[in-house]
């Protein structure tokens, strides 16, 4: 079971050195991590957009199957 273990943890060492990083490991701080931020942002961006339309989808639909129907909003 140690044996196992430890050569899990090696193979897990060797792959994740040849994995390629979302940063550059000469620079400092922030700036280390400008290229995770941005793509982090975007996608925050897209997911705000997404759900809007997804809303307002939504909302144009109950609208209109209330119309169709002669319901509304049920309170």
């Amino acid at each position: 079971m140690i044996a196992q273990t430890k050569n899990f943890i090696s193979e897990v060492k060797t792959e994740l050195a040849k994995a390629s990083w979302p940063w550059d490991p000469k620079e400092k701080g922030v700036k280390k991590y400008k290229e995770l931020m941005d793509s982090t942002m975007v996608v925050v961006i897209a997911m705000l957009l997404l759900s809007g339309y997804v809303a307002l989808c939504d909302l144009v639909l109950v609208t209109l199957m209330g119309a169709l129907t002669g319901g509304g909003w049920q309170k």
